[in-house]
């Protein structure tokens, strides 16, 4: 994580008028369970690397590799395979399943406990992915995978939001979007590097190096201590959470703050099925935004460019190393992009990142199909000046996601449940993740077969849909405490309508046996 982000300000600076700093405690619990992002990412990385090496394909997607080498095949169709999206995009049904499990798990157990299972079965992923011999055992790799990440993006960035002191949240819950940045620059380097091993079995050191996070994740874990939330709410343990406040902020004045807790937890032990109270009409804008803002995210079009930037570096003419050296350039951006985020998200805001980023990947997204449409045709090859400049504009695509919609998908929803939803709501995110980015990865090259350069128009005009979504709808959230969030309700335009008239209603029933 950036640690330059976190500049403290003075008093009066946000954060419910709770004390403290952020200390060396709290930035390396953080960076160890924030490295958890890095197993995401890795995946994300290492997926659209093999399926573009001509070893892996030979051996497990022999149909693919032929087509490739037939000049009468178009270009746009040369990788659709429905086998080749299977091997893609079955980690993310096991992961939607997987996070509905884990909300149970983490709101009984423990946000460490999550984060220790989802680490282990990751291991246990990479062990069938390095020895793979036939198709049944890269879906084994996959599957085992997908229930790992299930886990441990439902945890992680509820133990990051929990354990961040109000005013810097942002920063804080952004490095696990950071961390997933780095995991696919690492596997794309990866990638770049093992191609080159001419006996063929360079991706068999891809997937199998995905145990190496998961074991820093799962024994940085064991060390780890869970939540002051967590354990107010399952201990009582009011004197344990103290102390823990006050280690973690750098001060003896945590009193406000362990009030606003215990008040929190109080209010959350009356709820016990978090996933029937999230329906209520007082918790409609969190479960709103809780289903379309992972919803929009997939549809930016971002995971195609994750898990097949190198088969589209490939498709436009690049060479096998080359395709995937670019894809080492274009992450390397988003990387830097995700930094500024850090930097920025909590002087600037939700909203005005949403926005600009949002208004960047859409010309991003149109630059890229008029290029395509204009110079890239069903058969030939693509001047390389033209396929640089895609190149290009991808930078700037991933760029603008990176510091927006990357990370403020698992922030915002996350910020805004009160603590008694909050587990519920963090598998509704990551569980909308894993189906869109299941349907994404599993129909993507079918549709770019199809309707070629429209794809990117296709994305674009969905990037319009959600930044209108985001300028009318989503309240700003910066620096306010979670346990105050229900202030931002009453006051926006749209949901005090909808929040009003339930408290109105509560306040009735209230009022009725004293008359």
């Amino acid at each position: 994580m950036a640690i330059g982000a976190f500049v403290e300000s003075g008093g009066g600076g946000g954060g419910g008028g709770y004390g403290g700093r952020v200390t060396a405690y709290v930035v390396l619990t953080c960076v160890v369970a924030g490295s958890g992002g890095i197993l995401f990412g890795y995946d994300l990385g290492i997926s659209g690397g093999v399926t573009s090496m001509d070893s892996f394909l030979k051996r497990f997607f022999p149909d693919v590799y032929q087509k490739k080498q037939d000049t009468r095949v178009s270009h746009y169709c040369a990788f659709d395979s429905e086998l080749l999206t299977v091997f893609t995009s079955s980690l993310y049904i096991a992961g939607l399943v997987a996070t509905l499990f884990a909300s149970s798990v983490t709101r009984r157990y423990g946000r460490r406990t999550s984060m220790l299972i989802g680490g282990t079965v990751f291991i246990a992923g990479s062990v069938f992915g390095g020895a793979a011999v036939n198709v049944f055992m890269l879906l084994m790799n996959r599957i085992l995978l997908g229930i790992g990440l299930g886990f441990t993006n439902q945890s992680i960035p509820l133990y990051l939001s929990e354990m961040a002191p109000p005013r810097y949240r942002g920063a804080i819950n952004n490095g696990f979007e950071l961390c997933i940045s780095l995991g696919i620059l690492f596997a794309n380097v990866l990638n770049y590097c093992v191609v080159k091993i001419t006996a063929g079995w360079g991706w068999r050191i891809s997937l199998s190096m995905a145990a190496v996070p998961a074991a820093f994740l799962t024994i940085g874990a064991v060390f780890l201590p869970e939540t002051p939330s967590f354990i107010i709410e399952h201990d009582g343990d009011t004197d344990k959470a103290r102390i823990l406040l006050q280690r973690l902020r750098g001060t003896t004045s945590v009193q406000k703050e362990l009030d606003d807790l215990v008040a929190a937890s109080n209010l959350s032990r009356t709820v016990q099925y978090p996933f029937r109270n999230i329906f209520k009409r007082k918790y409609r804008p969190q479960l709103v935004i809780a289903l379309l803002v992972p919803f929009f995210n997939q549809l930016t079009g971002i995971n195609v460019m994750n898990f097949y930037a190198p088969v589209m570096f490939r498709t436009i003419g690049l060479k096998e190393s080359a395709s995937l050296l670019s894809s080492v350039v274009n992450r390397l951006c988003a990387t830097f992009a995700n930094i500024m985020a850090m930097i920025v998200v909590d002087r600037f805001g939700r909203r005005k990142l949403f926005l600009v980023g949002g208004i960047q990947m859409i010309l991003s997204q149109l630059a890229v199909g008029a290029i395509l449409a204009a110079e890239f045709k069903d058969y030939g090859s693509m001047d390389r000046e033209y396929a640089y400049l895609v190149l290009i504009t991808m930078c700037v695509f991933v760029a603008g996601f990176a510091w927006s919609w990357g990370p403020l998908t698992f922030l915002v929803p996350t910020e805004i449940c009160p603590l008694e939803i909050r587990s519920a709501g963090q598998s509704i995110v990551v569980a909308v993740v894993f189906l869109m980015t299941f349907v994404i990865g599993q129909t993507f090259l079918a549709v770019l077969c199809r309707i070629k350069s429209g794809t990117f128009f296709f994305f674009a005009g969905w990037i319009c849909l959600m930044t209108v979504f985001v300028y009318f709808f989503l309240p700003e959230t910066k620096k306010l405490p979670m346990e105050q969030m229900e202030q931002v309700w009453r006051k926006h335009w749209f949901w005090k309508k909808i929040v009003g008239e339930e408290e109105e209603k509560q306040a009735e029933k209230t009022a009725l046996p004293s008359m």
